[in-house]
C-alpha cells in the first residue's frame, strides 16, 4: 500500500515539474491531475486483471506480473495451497470419523432441528428400514412408525432408552431395540440404536430356566414333604409304609437326576472344549449304550406290564471318536433313552451308525407317535416338553436334548430331528470327520 501511494506521489511529482516550467502552477496543477488520472486507470486495469485472475477456475501458476502484484499473487497463491492442505486434512478426518461410525456395531443417526434425518449409518437403516440416500431430510417420527417410538420422541426427558422391534421382526423371530436421543449442537439430536435381540432371549431363558427349575424340583419336593408328614402323623403298616418310602425313592431319584443334568450343562457351558488328545472307542461306547437300553427297556416293560421294545443294534464301525468320552455317552445315550421313553411298549427302535459326506452320522429311529412340526424347533429347549405327563411318568427331566445339542456344539457337530406326527421320530447325531479316527491308536 505505502509503496503504490510512493509510486503515486512519484508520477504526480514527475508530471507536475514540466507543467510549471511550461504553464506555471496551472500547468503544474494539469500535469499533476493527468498523471494521477493515468495512474489511477492504471490501476483499475490492474485491479480488473487481478479480479479476472482470481475469478478463473484455475489460477494461472505464473502470470507475467512484476512489482506488487506479482507479490500479491505469490501470496494469494501461497494462503490458497495452506487451505487446500488444510482442508484436505480435515475432509480425511471427516472421512474417517464416518467410517468408524459406518463400521460401529450399533445404529447412529443424525437429526436436525426438525427432527429430520440428515445422515445415517448403514447398521441404523437395517435396524429400522431406512434408506441412507431417499430418507434423507425427512422427519424421523414419519419413518419409524411404532407407537412407542412416538410416545417416547415426544416425551421433553430422554434420559433413558426405550425397547421397540426392529424391522426385521417376524413371526418366528422377533428383533428387539433399543433405542435413545442425545441432543447435541444446536437444536440437533443424536439417535442411537442397538440390537439387544440376543440380550432380550437369554433374559428370557434364564427367566424360563429359574421358573422351570423352581418348578420340577418343587414338585417332587412337595410329595415327599407330604409323605413324611403322612408317615410321621399317620400309623401306618409295614406294607403301607414300605409303599410310601418307595414313591419317596423315586421323587428323590427323580431330584437326583435332575440335579445331575442341571450340573452337566453348567459344566458342559462352562469348561474350555473338548480335545482332539482322547481317544474313545465306538465300539465300547456303545456296549455301554447297549446294556443301558435293554435294562431301561426291561424296567419300561415290567412297570408297564407289557412286552419290552424291539431294539436293533446295527454293527459298529471299527473307528475311534475324538473328545470327551462321557459328553459322547450322554449325547448317545440320551437318545436311546428318549426312543425308549417314549415309543409304546413292544415298538421297534433302529439305532445305527453310518459314514455320509457330511461326517459320521448316528442315527436312532422308533415307531412312536411322532413330534408335531410346530415342537420340533424347541424341542432342544431346556425343559421343554411335548408330553410332560408322560416325561415324568418315565423319569423324564427335560434337559436331556439340551444337553446332546451341547454336546453335539462343542464337538463340532449337530442334532438333527425328523419326525412326523402318528409316523415316528428320527434322531440323528452328526460328527464331522476331523473328530473321527479309523486307525487304531
Amino acid at each position: 500500500m505505502v509503496f503504490s501511494l510512493l509510486e503515486m506521489l512519484f508520477w504526480v511529482g514527475l508530471a507536475g515539474i514540466p507543467g510549471w516550467f511550461l504553464g506555471g502552477t496551472l500547468g503544474a496543477v494539469l500535469g499533476a491531475l493527468l498523471a494521477l488520472f493515468v495512474h489511477g486507470a492504471t490501476l483499475l486495469w490492474k485491479l480488473d486483471r487481478l479480479e479476472r485472475w482470481l475469478s478463473a477456475p484455475v489460477l494461472r501458476q505464473d502470470p507475467p506480473w512484476q512489482g506488487v502484484w506479482r507479490e500479491i499473487s505469490v501470496r494469494v497463491q501461497r494462503m490458497l495451497r495452506q487451505q487446500e492442505k488444510l482442508a484436505a486434512v480435515h475432509q480425511k478426518q471427516l472421512q474417517d470419523f464416518l467410517l468408524a461410525i459406518q463400521a460401529s456395531p450399533n445404529g447412529v443417526i443424525l437429526l436436525d432441528e426438525q427432527a429430520r434425518i440428515e445422515w445415517c449409518n448403514d447398521t441404523a437403516a437395517a435396524h429400522l428400514g431406512l434408506d441412507a440416500q431417499r430418507d434423507r431430510l425427512q422427519h424421523i417420527v414419519h419413518l419409524v412408525r411404532d407407537p412407542v417410538f412416538a410416545r417416547y420422541f415426544a416425551q421433553d426427558n430422554h434420559d433413558s432408552e426405550v425397547v421397540i422391534e426392529g424391522r426385521a421382526s417376524s413371526v418366528v423371530n422377533r428383533q428387539k431395540l433399543s433405542v435413545q436421543l442425545h441432543a447435541y449442537g444446536e437444536g440437533r439430536s443424536l439417535l442411537l440404536s442397538r440390537d439387544i435381540t440376543a440380550l432380550s432371549q437369554a433374559d428370557a431363558m434364564r427367566r424360563d430356566f429359574v421358573a422351570n427349575v423352581s418348578h420340577e424340583i418343587r414338585t417332587p419336593l412337595t410329595v415327599l414333604s407330604g409323605f413324611v408328614e403322612t408317615l410321621q402323623s399317620i400309623p401306618l403298616d409295614a406294607q403301607a409304609t414300605q409303599h410310601y418310602l418307595q414313591l419317596m425313592s423315586a421323587q428323590s431319584d427323580r431330584m437326583q437326576s435332575l440335579v445331575a443334568d442341571l450340573l452337566m450343562l453348567s459344566q458342559l457351558e462352562g469348561s474350555q472344549l473338548p480335545s482332539t488328545q482322547e481317544k474313545v472307542s465306538l465300539a465300547a461306547l456303545m456296549l455301554q449304550v447297549t446294556t443301558e437300553a435293554q435294562a431301561f427297556s426291561d424296567w419300561m416293560a415290567n412297570k408297564g406290564q407289557g412286552p419290552v421294545h424291539q431294539l436293533e443294534f446295527a454293527p459298529v464301525p471299527d473307528v475311534y471318536l475324538l473328545g470327551a468320552r462321557s459328553e459322547l455317552l450322554s449325547a448317545v445315550s440320551n437318545l436311546v433313552s428318549n426312543a425308549i421313553r417314549y415309543t409304546p411298549l413292544g415298538g421297534r427302535i433302529q439305532i445305527h451308525w453310518s459314514s455320509t459326506p457330511e461326517g459320521l452320522m448316528f442315527t436312532v429311529k422308533d415307531s412312536g407317535p411322532g413330534i408335531a412340526a410346530e415342537h420340533l424347533p424347541r424341542l432342544s429347549e431346556r425343559f421343554y416338553r411335548v408330553d410332560r405327563s408322560r416325561s415324568r411318568e418315565t423319569g423324564g427331566t427335560g434337559l436331556g436334548l439340551a444337553i446332546t445339542k451341547h454336546v453335539m456344539q462343542r464337538h463340532g457337530g449337530e442334532l438333527r430331528i425328523e419326525s412326523v406326527l402318528g409316523q415316528g421320530s428320527t434322531f440323528k447325531l452328526l460328527l464331522p470327520y476331523s473328530r473321527v479316527l479309523k486307525d487304531k491308536p
